[in-house]
């Protein structure tokens, strides 16, 4: 087993969905090159898309439609404007053309050459994807693809973790080789994580990307909480964010973020006003997401606000939390990702939403005890807490849009990472019935168990119980 980047596991991403979103997109890119490998993107005289299982029966509500057209456009979901997605979407189907590869015009009917087969789940995997391109030759290119949760894409015979993918010098594919490692070494947990990174990239470069990921989440957080209105996807769910961050920061005004935190930081530590800030960071995050944003995937989109809240938290309202601990906390929390990603899911399609708010609570209750001081056992006790009060969390969006009940599940699997960080500080590892080893494998074998229509189907649970009406699904 090869060892995967922090990085590949806190990410750039975009809204709503990084299985169903940002995984056909990258998809669709992949695709594109293929084209370009084996032909010539002038030879395509057409293209079809076939979706299967999660993928065709939420895949409309979650953008999935939305995101292969602009992948085929040539464009990247890190730089686009995302303000400019759904014109662009809506001149394609309209024009029934599309710049393929952001090159060649080439006609393409939504309706005929992009199929939605929801009565069909393929063996391999529950979001499967079927590019095919048919040449002036008479020819077909065709290819599978697998989006496996996080934005990573499997085909049949590789996968996108593994361009990235090396030996690194202590490997941890295993919760016991953290505590192993930093015993033997005599580092923290986030030292050790520093030394494996080296191998991807030197360490003025980790930093960096750690930073440019903070500052993203600044980003992310600073717009949802300054953005009025409903959300796209005809659920009319209201954004709450501003109207919140409206009454707790006494309705004063800010021309930036820096200012707007520096403000937050300067508040008052009470127990309830601290509370509302930590929900309202963790919402502002997944109204971004819930309207094509750009966000941090951490491992997920359905996920996104967990690890922002928890951080953004630890960074007003802790004492002496500045940058250096802010890497260490990404670093941490990214490693403890790699950790259920490598073990069983990260994939709701998979597991349900223990797999993802479940993972990203017990990343963020890492990252957190390891700034707080922790040992690294007790910051794998903290991962561990988390992680089981989320076992058999089912994913049941109401109308296949990551808004109901996703949204307010972040904020609830942020509060959880804090209280499984307090908890684990506070404890012995060494007294623990309970390993993070037994909770990974138990919420994998929860995600084998878990009855089909409760992993992002929208065909139980709240989808099916809430009366809506909603025109993209």
């Amino acid at each position: 087993m090869e060892s995967i980047s922090v990085f590949e596991m806190i990410k750039i991403g975009i809204g709503p969905s990084s299985s169903h979103t940002m995984g056909p997109w990258i998809a669709a890119e992949m695709f594109l090159k293929r084209i370009d490998h084996l032909s010539d993107i002038n030879q395509v005289e057409s293209i079809k898309i076939h979706l299967y299982g999660s993928l065709a029966k939420t895949g409309k509500g979650h953008g999935t439609d939305v995101a292969l057209l602009m992948g085929l456009s040539g464009l990247n979901f890190t730089t686009i404007d995302t303000n400019t997605i759904g014109e662009r979407f809506d001149k394609i189907v309209a024009e029934k053309n599309i710049l393929l590869g952001g090159k060649r015009p080439l006609a393409f009917n939504y309706e005929t050459e992009l199929l939605f087969h929801k009565d069909i789940s393929m063996p391999q995997h529950p979001n499967t994807m079927v590019f095919e391109a048919y040449l002036k030759d008479g020819s077909k290119l065709e290819r599978n693809y697998y989006s496996v949760g996080g934005g990573f894409v499997a085909t049949d015979e590789n996968n996108t973790i593994n361009k990235h993918a090396i030996s690194t010098p202590y490997p941890c594919h295993v919760p016991g080789s953290i505590t192993e490692y930093c015993e033997q070494l005599k580092l923290s947990v986030s030292d050790l994580v520093y030394i494996n990174e080296e191998a991807w990239r030197p360490k003025a470069e980790i930093k960096h990307e750690a930073l440019r990921i903070w500052e993203e989440i600044k980003d992310c957080i600073w717009r949802g909480t300054h953005k009025n209105g409903i959300l796209p996807g005809g659920l009319q769910v209201k954004r709450r964010a501003a109207e919140i961050n409206s009454k707790l920061i006494g309705g004063r005004i800010f021309e930036d973020k820096e200012s707007w935190i520096l403000a937050i930081r300067n508040e008052s530590h009470d127990f309830t006003l601290v509370n509302k800030w930590i929900s309202c960071f963790a919402l502002a995050v997944n109204e971004e997401n819930a309207s094509f944003g750009r966000i941090i995937t951490a491992p997920t989109n359905g996920a996104a606000g967990v690890i922002p809240a928890v951080l953004m938290y630890a960074y007003c309202f802790l004492k002496d939390f500045d940058e250096e601990k802010v890497i260490r906390f990404i670093l941490t929390a990214g490693e403890i990702g790699t950790l259920f990603k490598k073990n069983a899911t990260i994939s709701a399609a998979m597991g349900g939403c223990q797999a993802e708010i479940g993972v990203s609570s017990a990343m963020a209750a890492a990252g957190l005890v390891e700034c707080m001081g922790g040992s690294p056992g007790q910051v794998l006790m903290a991962a561990e807490i988390a992680m089981e009060h989320h076992l058999g969390l089912t994913c049941d969006p109401i109308g296949g849009l990551v808004q109901i009940p996703c949204i307010e599940r972040n904020s609830m699997g942020a509060i959880k990472a804090i209280t499984a960080a307090n908890i684990s500080i506070e404890s012995d590892p060494l007294s623990a019935r309970v390993s993070l080893e037994d909770v990974i494998k138990s919420m994998w074998e929860t995600a084998k168990d878990m009855n089909s229509k409760y992993k992002e189907t929208s065909e139980g649970g709240l989808a099916t119980n809430i009366s809506v009406n909603v025109p993209e699904c």
